[in-house]
């Protein structure tokens, strides 16, 4: 049997915690004269990262599970499919719409989408979503609200920057939204203790390879 990436997260346990983070490259250029800063922002520079742990003692199913996930991984070779398992249905109104990307050739962290219920629908600060499938998913999350107009349009603002300019009807998936990552690094390891599996933690970052 070949291994097709990306894998998908085990869903027999959940990780007991994530901790998310950003990383951004920004060059600073301090004056040793005034102490005046200036920044520079490197275009799309920036990439989720991420640690999943498993803690306490758990089933030889459960442990079995991750443990060949993260086997099949073979290091940094691989991809899988990660989302905020918290944040699975957005608190905007505009779960359960279809929304979809109005007019191609757009980049940055703004989207001008549509399909959505006119003046009533939004899409509020904190709400995560996906542009792409497979191999081409990537993860977002709004950083301001928004509100339908009367065409039913609205434009998100978002983190990180869009990887590939999405076609014009493109569908967004705001449901369960995933992103592609890979290991942060090849060694693969987990602890037991009292004759039972009692942890395992791995670090991954978002998979930029191929952009």
């Amino acid at each position: 049997m070949t291994i097709s990436y990306p894998l998908s997260l085990p869903t027999t346990l959940l990780p007991d915690g994530i901790d998310w983070h950003m990383e951004t490259v920004v060059g600073s250029l301090e004056s040793p004269f005034s102490l005046v800063q200036q920044n520079y922002v490197w275009p799309g520079s920036e990439r989720w990262r991420a640690t999943l742990t498993w803690g306490g003692q758990m089933s030889q199913v459960n442990a079995d599970d991750i443990e060949v996930f993260l086997l099949a991984l073979n290091g940094m070779e691989g991809s899988f499919l990660l989302g905020d398992h918290l944040r699975t249905t957005p608190r905007g109104t505009w779960a359960g719409q279809s929304p979809l990307v109005k007019g191609a050739s757009q980049t940055g962290k703004t989207l001008l989408i549509d399909g959505l219920t006119p003046t009533t629908t939004t899409a509020i600060k904190g709400d995560w979503f996906q542009l792409g499938s497979g191999a081409t998913s990537r993860l977002h999350r709004l950083t301001a609200t928004g509100t339908a107009n009367g065409s039913g349009e609205i434009t998100l603002d978002f983190e990180p920057s869009i990887r590939t300019s999405p076609s014009d009807n493109a569908p967004l998936t705001i449901a369960s939204p995933k992103g592609l990552f890979m290991r942060a690094g090849n060694v693969t390891g987990w602890s037991q203790q009292g004759g039972l599996d009692s942890g395992i933690t791995f670090d991954c970052v978002e998979d930029k390879r191929g952009l």
